[in-house]
């Protein structure tokens, strides 16, 4: 359920960021969850809150959203960061941080997974397609981790994504 929630706050700020004409309201989603969100004009941050029978989860997202992953994670030095998530729901939260940089897939993978590494993360997808590369794994505590990193000419643009599974 808790992934569905998440999904559906990705969903929200996907539909919101494309209408931009509309800058706040509520919704409800198909399970009966009711949630609002707000766009700022300036920034083009979006900030999603839903009520569930669980609790309330929310989400921010933008270019100037503070980054601060979890585990012990860092942005790698240099990368200019293209925007940035953050889904909080009871005591769990985690963030996407988009990436741009001229360091290559390989090397980013090697930065992050030393990192996931070092926070007890079990790498269990290592995967090379032509000019991508992809890991990710979880600790047997609930973080996850996950890193798609896509070269384009001179510019490597990366999801990095790190989180608690949220009640598990």
């Amino acid at each position: 359920m808790r992934a569905l929630i998440i999904a559906g706050l990705a969903a929200v700020t996907l539909g919101v960021g494309a209408c931009s004409s509309e800058k706040s309201g509520t919704f409800t989603d198909g399970d009966g969850n009711t949630g609002e969100y707000t766009v700022d004009s300036e920034s083009g941050e979006t900030a999603v809150t839903v009520e569930t029978g669980e609790g309330t989860a929310t989400m921010r997202s933008g270019t100037d959203v503070p980054v601060d992953l979890p585990g012990g994670f860092t942005i790698y030095p240099g990368a200019k960061v293209a925007s940035n998530t953050i889904v909080s729901h009871g005591e769990g939260e985690g963030s996407m941080v988009i990436l741009e940089t001229d360091a290559t897939p390989a090397e980013l993978a090697e930065f992050y997974g030393a990192q996931a590494k070092d926070a007890g993360v079990e790498i269990q997808m290592d995967m090379t397609t032509g000019d991508t590369k992809m890991l990710a794994g979880e600790t047997a505590e609930g973080l996850v981790f996950s890193l798609n990193a896509t070269r384009q000419g001179d510019l490597t643009t990366a999801q990095v994504m790190v989180g608690d599974q949220m009640g598990r």
